[in-house]
């Protein structure tokens, strides 16, 4: 059994009477430099062993020690190490004395009910993923890595025309050193911080800020493109017939400016895409759009499908914007589809749109034709011009 024992900034004094006696009865006592030195050395006769970088070594070895015992911070499971030992070593072989977390500790100093509270972890991670969760009047408690973590959210804010929003800095949570300072994006001092902090945010928008939503459809001019869109009405039908679901994986394949595949991951943190496009000046393009709208984590792969497709990982959905009369695309795509997967194809061209006509003959599922005209000034008057006919043809796999 592998016990993992969540720990506080005021170390021994916090751990509960479980905490202390599963320290003091490991034999190998696993932690980050910080947290070791937080156990007095008459508390356990355990063999010390920091943390390796990477983890991984010693991520594989736990299972085989007698009685070890792993310090984290916090809540083990809340983005800590506990949830990557119990990926990596089974639930079943796993036992959590968690200690409070940063979140917790942050909701019950600012008085913010945890239900209404999002959590937003930077670690490791760019802070371009805060993005998406910027809207007006939202609370959130960010994780960052480092003393510069706070400095790099209210710069992000700044610049996203969010400077307004109240920015709290919370230093050393519930140790002797605890600090907490109060300020705005704009305000935030040029002044050390503490390397354990986090960052409490109440968004505020300045005027005239552009606040985007999660939902499907942004505007056309929020994305880089050099026309190679799809455009917004069209868009946020062809999100609607993908149907993202939570922890899901996108094929974006002739991804152009990367828009599908970024409002894909968009709808909900825990998805992902891949955008495959064959030209490097696009596939360039998607990955600054990726960034630009808190989706950096977005994977390009340069390339002509259905080369491309080889070896990536199956998907749960499918988007062909591009590429459909290349030879064994839609094939190549129908044969990776995970059961229950969805497969929606669109086509502008006569070419393109007898393909997709031929495929629905084959396969089923359901074909249709979306016209759009948006109204813009003709001469002093205004008229309807209207963009070219979309064709899309949507196929969901059975569930196994």
């Amino acid at each position: 059994m592998i016990t993992v024992v969540g720990i506080g900034d005021d170390g021994w004094d916090g751990l509960t009477s479980p905490a202390r006696d599963a320290i003091a009865g490991a034999r190998t006592l696993i932690g980050g430099a910080r947290h070791l030195d937080l156990i007095p050395g008459d508390a356990t006769t355990a063999h010390r062993r920091a943390w390796p970088s990477p983890m991984t070594p010693l991520l594989d070895e736990l299972p085989a020690l007698e009685n070890p015992v792993v310090l984290a911070s916090g809540d083990p499971m809340l983005h800590g190490v506990g949830a990557s030992i119990a990926r990596r070593c089974g639930a079943d072989r796993l036992r959590v004395i968690p200690a409070p977390s940063a979140f917790a500790l942050t909701c019950a100093r600012l008085g913010w009910p945890t239900a209404d509270t999002e959590l937003v972890s930077l670690v490791a991670r760019p802070v371009e993923r805060l993005l998406p969760h910027l809207a007006p009047g939202r609370r959130l408690i960010v994780y960052v890595s480092d003393r510069h973590g706070a400095r790099s959210v209210a710069a992000l804010l700044r610049a996203h025309g969010f400077g307004p929003s109240d920015l709290t800095v919370l230093e050393h949570l519930g140790g002797a050193g605890e600090r907490i300072v109060h300020t705005t994006a704009d305000a935030l001092p040029d002044e050390p911080v503490a390397q354990l902090h986090t960052v409490a945010l109440h968004c505020r928008p300045a005027p005239g800020a552009r606040v985007l939503p999660r939902t499907p459809g942004l505007p056309d001019d929020a994305y880089d493109h050099d026309g190679q869109i799809t455009k917004r009405e069209a868009r946020a039908l062809t999100l609607a017939a993908l149907g993202p679901l939570p922890g899901e994986l996108l094929w974006d394949v002739g991804a152009g400016s990367g828009s599908i595949g970024i409002e894909w991951m968009r709808a909900h943190p825990a998805n992902r895409a891949i955008a495959i496009e064959p030209k490097p000046d696009r596939a360039a393009r998607a990955t600054a759009n990726a960034r630009q709208l808190g989706v950096p984590h977005l994977t390009v792969v340069e390339g002509r499908a259905p080369a491309a497709l080889e070896g990536l990982e199956p998907p749960d959905a499918i988007f062909v914007g591009g590429g459909l009369t290349n030879d064994g695309v839609l094939e190549a795509c129908l044969a990776a589809l995970r059961p229950g997967g969805r497969l929606v194809a669109t086509a502008v061209t006569l070419e393109t749109e007898q393909t997709l006509s031929a495929a629905h003959a084959e396969h089923g599922g359901r074909l249709v034709r979306l016209s759009v005209a948006r109204a813009e000034p003709i001469g002093g008057f205004t008229g309807w011009r209207p963009h070219m006919p979309l064709t899309q043809w949507t196929l969901e796999t059975p569930r196994t």
